[in-house]
C-alpha cells in the first residue's frame, strides 16, 4: 500500500506559534534524518487524524509531498491532547535509501478459535506481543506479520522463532537472543488440558 500525505514548510516557531497554528486547523510537526537538516513542517489536522486511525500509516514508508518534493518518510512519534481528539505534535524520519530500518509492524493473529486448546480443550488464547520490532531494508518492510494460532493445544505457546517473517526482515529482539513468547494458549481453570480434551472426546462420543 502506497500512503502520501501533504506537508507544508514551517516559518513560526516557539509556544505562541504552535498554539496559533493549531486553532487554524494546522498541526505543527519536523522531519527528520537521511542525512539532512531538520526541518520544521505542519499539517493538515483533520486530513492527519484520519491518517493516523490507518493501522498502515504506523507501519509503513510513507511518501511525503513537501514544497512539491516527494520523499519517503516513516512516522516516528506523535503526541495527542490529554482529553481532546486534537493532534498537537507529530514526528517523521526520512528514509535513507540502502539504509536498514527499524520499525514497530503490527501482528495479525488467526485460527484461534479453530485450535485444538480452544475448541477442544476449553483454553483461551493470549496474545502477549502484539508488535514486533524489525529491522529490514525500506522496500521489504511488511505491512504486518500473520501468526497463525490453529495448530496449538492448551499449554501451547508461540514464540518469537517459531513467526515466519518475510524475506530480508529480522526481529531485533531474536537477534539479541531473546525468543519471547508471542502468545500462549492458556489450560481451561480447573483441570488440566488432559481432562478438558477427555471431555470433549466423551460429548462427542455421546
Amino acid at each position: 500500500m502506497s500512503i502520501e500525505f501533504i506537508a507544508f514548510n514551517r516559518t513560526t516557531q516557539g509556544t505562541g506559534a504552535s498554539r496559533r497554528l493549531r486553532r487554524t486547523g494546522k498541526v505543527p510537526g519536523i522531519v527528520y534524518g537521511g542525512h539532512k537538516d531538520a526541518i520544521a513542517i505542519e499539517l493538515d489536522h483533520n486530513a492527519l487524524y484520519y491518517a493516523l486511525q490507518e493501522e498502515a500509516f504506523h507501519a509503513s514508508v510513507l511518501t511525503m509531498s513537501l514544497d512539491g518534493k516527494k520523499e519517503p518518510v516513516l512516522l516516528r512519534d506523535y503526541q495527542m491532547h490529554p482529553f481532546k481528539q486534537q493532534v498537537v505534535h507529530i514526528d517523521f524520519q526520512r528514509v535513507a535509501v540502502g539504509e536498514k530500518i527499524h520499525m514497530k509492524v503490527p501482528l495479525h493473529f488467526s485460527g484461534e478459535d479453530a485450535c485444538p486448546g480452544v475448541k477442544l480443550q476449553g483454553g483461551k488464547v493470549s496474545h502477549v506481543v502484539l508488535e514486533l520490532d524489525v529491522a529490514c531494508l525500506p522496500e521489504a518492510l511488511p505491512e504486518f506479520i500473520a501468526v497463525d494460532l490453529s495448530g496449538l493445544s492448551a499449554g501451547d505457546s508461540v514464540h518469537l522463532a517459531d513467526l515466519k517473517l518475510p524475506a530480508g526482515v529480522e526481529s531485533t529482539a531474536l537477534r539479541h537472543g531473546d525468543n519471547a513468547v508471542v502468545a500462549v494458549c492458556m489450560a481451561p481453570r480447573g483441570g488440566s488440558a488432559d481432562d478438558a480434551a477427555e471431555e470433549g472426546s466423551g460429548s462427542a462420543a455421546e
